[in-house]
């Protein structure tokens, strides 16, 4: 009986230690410089929102927030690192929707996402633009859906790749409006642009930021963004939701730690993030690129991405995508 109460008491005392040195681990953290891995090259919005991101950490913690930039594999090479690291917080990633599409469209990984990261938050996240070429006699999405049956071969489209959210995007737009353009992938969304542009494709679904410019100018026509709220950018734009109800898609950006990083450190960096997106700066960041700050909880961020990896499933099952050679 004494021994029982023994083991009781030591049970105890391990417990108060443990929740004393997890406590303490938080409020100490961050106590060295941390990593921001992002799995794409420099220079793209994803990239500018993760800068931006790393200097509210510094200001905030006086610890450096350092962005490492690891693209290949369409994003996954800079996962696997994230995936693959101690979870003590000291290595995150920013990533996009892509983490969500790669789950289905890579058969084989060295890691899991559902399994291997934790979702921290989604900072923000922006529409694409569903785009044509003026050329193109159709000023609304009805008009051209009602060309492209009529003409003889049918209508293309370009994408920045297959598999990636431009393709997936009209993979989902010729399903509701029972169409079928043909797909034609580009190495990434400048060259999709640069087509377009040049009209050797007719439509694509370019992001909000790159394509705004062009659409203020004349030089391309938008019909629609593909989330279900209109974009800041472009106001008078209508959305593909009001035509086909359920429609949404966008390029969100999203913080990840490795699995078995402490709540309490996920919920520093989370509150964080949502101080940061208050700042001047961030504001006028989200503005010039066309997104709208989210912020979502880890537990909002968590029941979003398991819903994004499901969506994104069924599409890449219906479109047939594999990863481009």
């Amino acid at each position: 009986m004494q021994n029982c109460r023994i083991t009781s008491i030591t049970l105890a005392l391990a417990a108060t230690f443990a929740l004393a040195a997890f406590t303490a681990g938080a409020q100490d953290y961050p106590a060295r410089s941390i990593r921001i891995v992002l799995p794409f090259s420099p220079g793209g919005g994803t990239d500018l929102l993760a800068r931006l991101l790393s200097k509210r950490f510094y200001e905030a913690w006086g610890q450096t927030a350092a962005v490492d930039n690891r693209p290949g594999a369409g994003g996954n090479l800079g996962a696997e690192i994230v995936a693959k690291s101690a979870p003590d917080g000291y290595t995150l990633l920013m990533s996009t929707a892509s983490l969500a599409v790669n789950v289905t469209l890579y058969q084989k990984l060295p890691f899991d996402a559902r399994r291997d990261l934790i979702p921290i938050t989604q900072v923000a996240s922006a529409p694409l633009v569903v785009t044509v070429h003026p050329s193109v006699p159709a000023r609304s999405v009805k008009e051209f859906v009602e060309l492209a049956k009529k003409t003889r071969g049918g209508l293309n489209f370009g994408s920045n790749g297959t598999g990636t959210t431009s393709h997936l995007a009209m993979v989902m737009f010729n399903h509701a409006a029972h169409i079928s353009l043909t797909h034609v992938p580009y190495k990434g969304a400048g060259a999709m642009l640069t087509a377009l542009l040049s009209g050797e494709v007719e439509m694509g679904f370019p992001a909000v930021i790159s394509v705004q410019p062009h659409v203020r100018s004349g030089k391309l026509r938008a019909l629609a963004v593909t989330t279900k709220r209109k974009s800041s950018a472009l106001p008078d734009v209508p959305t593909l939701d009001t035509i086909y109800p359920g429609f949404d898609i966008d390029n969100w950006f999203a913080l990840f730690a490795p699995a078995g990083t402490s709540p309490a450190i996920v919920n520093r960096v989370y509150a964080e993030v949502v101080k940061g997106l208050q700042h001047a700066e961030s504001k006028a960041f989200m503005v010039n690129e066309g997104a709208e700050p989210v912020a979502s909880s880890p537990a909002e961020f968590a029941a979003f991405f398991a819903r994004e990896v499901e969506k994104y499933a069924r599409i890449v099952k219906l479109s047939g995508a594999r990863p481009d050679a």
